[in-house]
């Protein structure tokens, strides 16, 4: 279905049909990539999943916020790119313009606003390092 609506869809990709995305189009999902139960996929600007990322059942990936420093609050749309082999545990929140590189684990119910290194392990709100992935 996501397909139908534009969406980008890899090879062996598993999607809960709980999962909530908003603007397929701007969805571009590489293979084996798995989203889980009640995930927020807000992809008002581009998201981009990297082959075999895992978002975990209710993190929220969200492309989409407002310039608070003009009167009018236009609508912004920083793309999200997710790396290979990441892990969004779940409840997490990636905000919009966020990169997180290759490997890296964002931990349960963490609030990530800006990039995230390759194999960094990041936990908390805001998001800090807690260690390395080991390869």
């Amino acid at each position: 279905m996501l397909r139908l609506f534009g969406a980008q869809i890899g090879a062996s990709v598993h999607i809960y049909p709980t999962a909530r995305i908003a603007i397929p189009w701007n969805l571009q999902v590489e293979d084996y990539v798995a989203i889980g139960d009640h995930a927020i996929i807000y992809s008002l600007g581009k998201i981009h999943l990297k082959a075999r990322a895992t978002v975990s059942q209710y993190a929220h990936l969200c492309a989409g916020t407002h310039d608070w420093r003009d009167k009018a609050m236009p609508l912004l749309k920083p793309p999200i790119t997710i790396g290979e082999d990441v892990w969004i545990c779940a409840e997490a929140f990636v905000g919009p313009g966020v990169h997180v590189a290759a490997r890296a684990i964002v931990g349960a119910r963490a609030v990530v606003t800006k990039d995230i290194d390759a194999d960094q392990i990041v936990v908390g709100n805001p998001a800090r390092q807690i260690g390395l992935r080991q390869p």
